[in-house]
């Protein structure tokens, strides 16, 4: 039994701090199951599992598939929340697709969200021990006597960072170092930045990625509506993407906020079924899943690198080369990372020296790569985008006519993910 796309739906992505920022994870969620379920008329009590993901965890809402399920299905219906950095929406596609192949499911729904508009903010470990043990105080003078311990100090908080446990260092720095070693300029950065953002808002204009976004209304009273993603900039020039200063070097650095992607908000869904079901009830077949992989390398190697591990793999299970894909949607962390990944698959020495094969693998035509823009423009929630890219991915083979697709994700952590899809 094969798994196959019949619906998804995302909200917009919106730049952290903006239109989403009274809107938890949760809440984005809540949108986008929603609506991916009612595009296919799925009803709720079909469902059989639902699979979600985020990566900025809320301690309030540990388990986020289940809070997100108990609003928008039946509640018998149960729920996983699955974490694999920006790979975390591909995870719980990979797993729903799991589930059908294998028989114990027939529908599943899968996608993630994530709102950088709420990261925890972490207090003090001194702080932290100081509260616990006036908790557990007997009396209230105990109470008192501990927490007079607190100083100044102690009420910092501990900033969040995007950054690797294992090495302290930051994905952007990651980035440019990435940019460094394999001679990504920052003109070919730039170049590539303007580029998403000059296809994602053609994609807009044309109606492609409104198509697959849900016009969101914003509490508390409703009238705010938002219906496209506000990180796409129309104006933007190679003047402009030129003036801005390095972030993560600031003397020799290449990469800037213009060639990165932004912290967004934003929620996306994906409805899978059994195919033979999904005939059976005349769903709409958008695509359906032929092999996917995950692989990973040292983070302290080149963090950002693992699609050009991952891929090969998944076109192996395929029965498939790069020359047979005609269409790749590849996550755009930073177009540095996107340009170090094709040149890698587009080598000799990578294919012999780290991949131990006789020839490169390859990848399409630019031209024919996240021709609605990218992550860079469109924007990054992180548990969210691996279901944005898939159902870019389908729909525009479905416009396209095309037959196979590839998608691609890096991840935190040093991992890669990869997905080959068909049309059917």
């Amino acid at each position: 039994m094969k798994a196959v796309i019949v619906a998804g739906a995302r909200t917009p992505f919106a730049r952290s701090g903006t239109v989403f920022r009274k809107l938890t994870a949760v809440d984005l969620g809540r949108i986008a199951v929603r609506d991916a379920i009612d595009r296919v008329g799925v009803r709720g009590e079909a469902v059989d599992h639902l699979i979600f993901g985020t990566v900025v965890h809320d301690a309030h809402a540990p388990n986020i598939a289940r809070e997100v399920g108990l609003s928008t299905l039946p509640p018998s219906v149960p729920a996983t929340t699955v974490s694999r950095a920006c790979a975390t929406a591909n995870q719980a596609i990979a797993d729903a697709a799991n589930l059908i192949e294998v028989g114990y499911a027939d529908t599943v729904v899968a996608g993630g969200a994530d709102s950088l508009s709420h990261v925890p903010i972490l207090v003090s470990e001194r702080l932290s021990d100081i509260l616990v043990r006036a908790s557990k105080a007997k009396t209230m003078g105990a109470r008192v006597k501990t927490l007079a311990q607190v100083r100044p100090k102690d009420l910092l908080p501990r900033q969040p960072q995007i950054a690797e446990p294992s090495t302290g260092e930051t994905m952007g720095e990651s980035a440019e170092r990435m940019a460094k070693a394999n001679g990504i300029s920052r003109e070919a950065q730039d170049d590539w930045a303007l580029r998403s953002h000059r296809l994602a808002a053609a994609g807009t204009d044309d109606g492609r990625i409104p198509e697959e976004t849900v016009r969101t209304y914003v509490p508390p009273d409703y009238s705010e509506v938002v219906t496209e993603d506000n990180g796409i900039r129309r104006d933007t020039t190679p003047e402009k993407l030129a003036g801005l200063r390095p972030v993560f070097d600031r003397k020799r650095g290449s990469v800037t906020a213009g060639n990165a992607s932004p912290l967004t908000d934003g929620a996306s869904a994906v409805v899978l079924m059994n195919e033979e079901k999904a005939r059976a009830e005349g769903a709409p077949i958008l695509g359906r899943i032929r092999s996917y992989a995950f692989a990973a390398l040292d983070p302290g190697e080149q963090l950002l690198q693992g699609p050009a591990f991952a891929a090969p793999i998944a076109l192996d299970r395929a029965g498939v080369s790069m020359k047979d894909i005609d269409l790749m949607e590849m996550h755009e962390a930073f177009a540095s990372q996107v340009l170090s990944n094709l040149q890698w698959l587009d080598s000799e020495a990578f294919a012999r020296e780290r991949l131990g094969r006789s020839t490169r693998i390859g990848h399409p035509d630019p031209e024919r790569i996240n021709v609605m823009g990218g992550s860079i423009a469109i924007g990054h929630p992180f548990g969210a985008t691996g279901g944005r890219v898939t159902m870019t991915l389908v729909n525009e083979m479905a416009r396209r006519d095309a037959e196979l697709g590839l998608i691609t994700v890096c991840a935190a952590g040093g991992l890669g993910f990869a997905m080959v899809v068909e049309r059917v």
